[in-house]
């Protein structure tokens, strides 16, 4: 089997997606200051933001493609300490796409939903990017300067993402179901629209976009839901009480980092070439028994 280089493996999506893809590939994961154990996968550490490190990873390993996850994906904190996260979300980004071009390999991004406003939703890979976080503006410069470096690059847009996760990360949905087993109110946003996929299928989709991608590709699931409407489908089939969950608006619950109100993606280019997201009943429902 060839193999294939993981940036970010100990990541919420990046230990998801190491687990898929060693049906097809050899993998190779990197990890930097949260150790993890995924059987079958060599795990290195390293510091993606050394370019030196980097490019001697490559070297040692000569993938023959990369996916890179690494980021500081938490907008709050993006917001707090731009200056902290930029060598991660940027410097590294464009280095990656650079050794990539190097040695003509498959080079695939995950950015985010978040490079829109959300004012003109749903967005198309076509549509003009207007960030309003620090976080959403470090992701579209990634996304420039890596297909500037390497116009093969897969710059892949993902959802809102829930799944099973590894110890020292997490998806949204943890702390929700941890609120409403315990008896506690939850409020989530009536007012915040996304359109969400599991971990399991946005990392199938990332592996399409290995093999068939260049330049952009949203990679949404199929149903635009608020976090609310998410949460009461959740509940409803995790068998929780729905009575402890109410309804807010955002601007009830002040955060550094402003939010789109409405970021859907229109996914239909990936879909036209194979991806197939469940529906989030269907998605929800694989994950009881893990959860």
């Amino acid at each position: 089997m060839q193999k294939l280089l993981v940036t970010g493996a100990s990541g919420f999506l990046g230990w998801n997606l190491c687990q898929l893809a060693q049906q097809q590939w050899e993998v190779y994961g990197t990890y930097f200051s949260k150790a993890v154990e995924i059987p079958g996968v060599k795990l290195i550490k390293a510091d993606i933001k050394d370019f030196q490190e980097i490019k001697h990873l490559f070297a040692e390993i000569k993938p023959a493609a990369v996916i890179h996850t690494a980021a500081q994906s938490s907008p709050n904190y993006c917001q707090l300490h731009p200056d902290e996260c930029y060598p991660l979300n940027v410097t590294a980004s464009w280095h990656i796409a650079g050794l990539c071009a190097d040695y003509s390999i498959p080079c695939v991004f995950t950015s985010t939903d978040q490079v829109f406003n959300g004012v003109n939703p749903p967005y198309r890979e076509t549509d003009p990017v207007s960030p309003i976080s620090h976080y959403g503006e470090q992701k579209v410069k990634a996304e420039q300067g890596m297909l500037e470096r390497y116009p093969k690059t897969a710059a892949c847009r993902m959802p809102l993402m829930f799944g099973i996760a590894p110890a020292g990360a997490t998806s949204f949905i943890q702390p929700f179901i941890q609120i409403l087993r315990a008896g506690k109110e939850l409020s989530l946003f009536t007012d915040q629209f996304r359109t969400p996929a599991s971990a399991k299928t946005a990392a199938s989709g990332l592996l399409l976009a290995l093999e068939k991608v260049a330049g952009i590709l949203h990679l949404g699931g199929k149903e635009r839901v608020s976090r609310y409407e998410f949460g009461r489908l959740m509940a409803e089939v995790f068998e929780l009480p729905q009575d402890k969950l109410t309804a807010c608006l955002q601007e009830d619950v002040p955060m550094p980092a402003p939010r789109p109100k409405d970021v859907s993606l229109n996914s239909e280019k990936a879909y036209a070439l194979g991806y197939q997201p469940l529906s989030l009943r269907q998605e929800l429902a694989s994950l009881r028994g893990f959860l």
